[in-house]
């Protein structure tokens, strides 16, 4: 199976966001927490859909924010036809300190990993 993108498996209004954030959380790491609204989809043939919050407050510099949103997309790329078809919103809570961007990616990637695994259940 092919893995793909599309515009229909992101979260694009602002009512999606906040009913994922008001909802519960499936899992939470060092890093991240990983959301979903209580209410389940209309529309389940859509699959997953990935929604994000990186704030400027938790991530400084552009260069982080931008490489930490490619590499959500990246592994939910990836993972997405394993997923429940349910929106996920991944809210960056911790501030991101000083490192190098290879050492980011490296930790984000594998955090992202451990909570899809974790809200696959």
């Amino acid at each position: 199976m092919r893995a793909s993108f599309p515009p229909a498996a992101r979260l694009h209004r602002p009512s999606e966001f906040a009913a994922a954030l008001r909802g519960k959380h499936l899992a939470k790491g060092a890093l991240f927490v990983v959301s979903t609204p209580r209410q389940p989809r209309s529309d389940p043939a859509a699959g997953a859909r990935l929604g994000m919050v990186i704030a400027k407050r938790m991530a400084p510099l552009a260069v982080s924010r931008n490489a930490i949103k490619r590499v959500i997309r990246e592994t939910f790329r990836q993972q997405r036809h394993e997923l429940p078809p349910r929106d996920l919103v991944f809210r960056l809570h911790s501030r991101i300190g000083p490192c190098s961007l290879r050492a980011l990616k490296t930790q984000v990637r594998s955090e992202v990993e451990a909570l899809l695994d974790r809200s696959r259940r």
